[in-house]
This record gives structure tokens, C-alpha cells and sequence, in this order.
């Protein structure tokens, strides 16, 4: 039965405390809603939990799941049924969502929402460190640093001053990475499956390539930052970094699947691609042996978005997506759409 049919305050439960978002900011949110935390570490226990928890009060109206899901995936039927039918929405702190049912939420009249803003800044900014790491040689030179070899067989490094970057995917990461890509006088070259706007274009000051093929053999450094779906899984493949100039550099901060890791440590070896930044892999954490021992890779374990303001913004989406969909009848980053089942207070 839904809240407003009970005239209460509609209960929204979270996966754990959000820590990140604010006392402050809790404290207004608890004004209009009944919050509560699931205090679950894996997903046996939200499997056991979550049932009991319904069943002592009252149905869930509203579900937050913070950062740090991999103890928790995937987030399917399996794992939420108990949310149904009364749930009205399911929120991420998450940008990307491939270990969500969406389609399972859509069917059982559920609002899907992730975060569209919250960690884009934190993960530009790590493409763009990757970027200059894998440019700077660093992984060879803080290797030098600490066996004492020093600077031993280290050429000059390339400067990133008139290089050409090529964004996969121009959503908000994109746009903020070509923002950022300017103050080291890169030019920007993107990739995406709508062109921007003439205006946004040359906010950015980007040029769009009708086909990734045009990008990658166009691109000195080419950047991953479209999300994973089944459009793009393996999209970076044999054929891709064929097409990439040789000697080019490669970073993904998007997700590890969108990749091909054969492809890119053939890539690597050839020399086809001279360094890679990687920020994802396929099987986290269980990362490739080859890219923990070459030094023709620079690593990090998924740390894209992972920064304290990064983790306050993401919360707070969640909540205020919740809020406007008791408010308004519609949540403000909805991944799905679910028309004509919802009633407002």
C-alpha cells in the first residue's frame, strides 16, 4: 500500500550509514520521511535481513544503496524480491549501474536511479592523472626511485602540450575531462552517440568524429568514459586499437568489460599502444596478472570516484531523487520510467 494512501511519512531505508551525506542534511530529510539503516556487510545477510525487517514495521517505500556494492552484487530479484510490490524507488550512489536488474525494477514498478553528477568530477580527474601518468613514464620512474636504479634507461617522456585527446563518450565525465584536458593544452577530440550542440562544442572546445573509427585514428591519447550496456561491451576490441595510431596512449575509467584485455595487452606488446592507464578491469578485484607486473601499465583499484566530496555528492542524489519523487511524482535522474503508478501526497 503506498504512503499516501496511509497519509504517514513514506519509510525509506539505506544500505548501510550514509556517512557522507550530512547530519544536518539528515536531520531536514528525516523531517518529511521515516529513515531507517539496513545494517548488512554482504549479501546473505541483506537476503535475510530485508524480509525481517518488512515484516516487523511496515513496507519500504524508498531504498538507498551506498558506495561499495561489490559484497552485495548483483542487485537483482534475488536479492530485493522482499521490496515488492510496495517499494516505489531504488536509488545508487553509483554512476555506472551494469550490476542492477533494471528491467526487473521497471517491471515490478520501481524507479531506478543512479547518480548523474556526484562522482563525474573525481573520475575526470582521475582519467586526467592517468593521462598524464602513462605520458610521464611513471610507473618505470617510481619503479627507478625505489630499486635505486634511478633514471637508468628512461628516455624523455612526452609532454602533453599539443596532443590530441579522443573522449569516448561525452556525458558528464567527458565534458569534465575536456574541461580539464585544456589546462594542459591538449586538443580535444570526442566520440558519442548524439553530437553536442554547436554552442556546447565550443564551450568545450571539442570536435566531434562521426565514427569511433575516426577518433581512435585520429587521437594520441584516447580516454574511455561512455558507460557499460550491451552496446558497448568489447567495444574497444582487436579492430580498435588497429585503427589507433601507433605509439598511442589508452586510459579506461568507465568499466572494465567495455575492453577487451587480450586485445589491449596484445596492443601493449606489439607496441601499437605505447602505455595504458587503467582504472577497471574485468573480473575486480581480481585484476590480470600481465598489468599488475608490466611496466608499461599504469594501475589504480578503481578509485575513479572515490573522494570525500565525490561520496557526499552521490549520497545526496540519492536522497534528493527520493525526495522529489514524493514531491513532485518524479525523481530527478530516473534511469527507467514508470508512468501512472505512482500517487503524490
Amino acid at each position: 500500500m503506498s504512503p499516501s494512501k496511509l497519509s504517514e511519512k513514506p519509510r525509506i531505508v539505506s544500505l548501510g550509514y550514509p556517512k557522507f551525506v550530512g547530519e544536518e542534511f539528515l536531520a531536514e530529510f528525516k523531517a518529511t520521511f521515516d529513515f531507517e539503516v539496513l545494517d548488512a556487510t554482504n549479501r546473505k545477510e541483506v537476503q535475510k535481513v530485508l524480509p525481517e525487517m518488512i515484516k516487523s514495521s511496515k513496507p519500504i517505500d524508498g531504498f538507498i544503496i551506498r558506495m561499495g556494492t561489490p559484497p552485495y552484487e548483483p542487485f537483482d530479484e534475488d536479492l530485493l524480491k522482499a521490496l515488492v510490490p510496495d517499494c516505489r524507488i531504488i536509488t545508487s550512489a553509483s554512476a555506472g549501474y551494469n550490476e542492477f536488474d533494471v528491467e526487473w525494477m521497471t517491471r515490478n514498478n520501481i524507479w531506478f536511479c543512479n547518480t548523474v553528477n556526484a562522482v563525474a568530477e573525481a573520475t575526470a580527474d582521475m582519467a586526467i592523472f592517468l593521462t598524464l601518468a602513462v605520458l610521464r613514464d611513471t610507473t618505470r620512474a617510481e619503479i627507478g626511485a625505489r630499486n635505486g636504479s634511478w633514471k637508468a634507461g628512461i628516455v624523455p617522456a612526452r609532454d602533453p602540450t599539443g596532443l590530441t585527446i579522443g573522449i569516448v563518450g561525452m556525458g558528464s565525465i567527458g565534458k569534465y575531462l575536456a574541461s580539464k584536458a585544456a589546462a594542459f593544452n591538449l586538443k580535444v577530440r570526442y566520440y558519442n552517440r548524439r553530437q553536442l550542440p554547436a554552442e556546447e562544442e565550443g564551450a568545450y572546445n571539442a570536435t566531434y568524429c562521426a565514427t569511433l573509427q575516426e577518433l581512435l585514428s585520429t587521437s594520441d591519447i584516447v580516454s574511455i568514459n561512455c558507460p557499460l550496456n550491451d552496446e558497448t561491451k568489447n567495444l574497444i576490441s582487436k579492430k580498435e586499437f588497429a585503427a589507433m595510431k601507433d605509439g598511442a596512449f589508452f586510459v579506461n575509467t568507465a568499466r572494465g568489460p567495455i575492453v577487451d584485455e587480450l586485445a589491449l595487452i596484445d596492443a601493449l606488446e606489439t607496441g601499437k599502444v605505447t602505455r595504458a592507464g587503467l582504472d577497471v578491469f574485468h573480473n575486480e578485484p581480481k585484476i590480470n596478472p600481465y598489468f599488475q607486473n608490466s611496466d608499461k601499465v599504469v594501475l589504480q583499484p578503481h578509485m575513479g570516484g572515490l573522494t570525500d566530496v565525490a561520496f557526499q555528492k552521490s549520497e545526496r542524489e540519492c536522497f534528493e531523487n527520493i525526495r522529489s519523487l514524493f514531491e513532485s511524482g518524479r525523481p530527478v535522474a530516473p534511469v527507467n520510467e514508470i508512468k501512472g503508478k505512482f500517487v503524490k501526497d
